[in-house]
């Protein structure tokens, strides 16, 4: 099971979750905080590097390619309406791709992602969850691992 963290800065210090992440040995940090400027987000995905340094989680920059290698992060995770892949590909040690849908999961595994994430599996606000019938169909489409996002909770977790 790949063990991953989206950072939310609403839900609290980003630092403080992005040590207790890496201290419980969380596979990726995913920095997802789209409405920093530029230069915020290059000076947080760097304090988020400097923790991770040395230790097995990696970091991902969500949708800035040019923050990733700015800062030294191990890659980046891309939007279903982001970047190429392909285009993307050689240039991260690590990619993910976001996708809702079988054809974007085998797209995404045709550009060599790493992984996918895929959902909302479960209700979420504002989005409309594809269900775990659907997450069962990719998963068995493809190779690569596919981690299931949104609207997950402790009462749900087993399914």
């Amino acid at each position: 099971m790949i063990r991953y963290y989206v950072t939310n800065r609403r839900s609290g210090d980003v630092m403080a979750h992005a040590t207790r992440a890496i201290q419980e040995k969380v596979d990726m940090i995913q920095v997802r905080e789209k409405d920093l400027s530029g230069r915020e987000l290059l000076e947080l995905v760097r304090r988020i590097c400097a923790l991770a340094r040395g230790t097995a989680t990696r970091v991902l920059v969500n949708d800035r390619l040019d923050i990733a290698l700015a800062a030294g992060a191990d890659g980046v995770h891309l939007p279903g309406n982001g970047l190429p892949a392909e285009l993307v590909r050689p240039h991260v040690q690590v990619m993910g791709v976001s996708t809702h849908s079988l054809a974007e999961v085998v797209a995404a595994e045709r550009a060599k992602a790493d992984f996918v994430v895929f959902g909302p599996v479960f209700e979420t606000p504002g989005k409309t969850p594809v269900g775990l019938d659907a997450l069962r169909e990719v998963t068995s489409a493809v190779r690569i691992p596919v981690l299931a996002i949104g609207g997950i909770q402790p009462s749900n977790l087993e399914s």
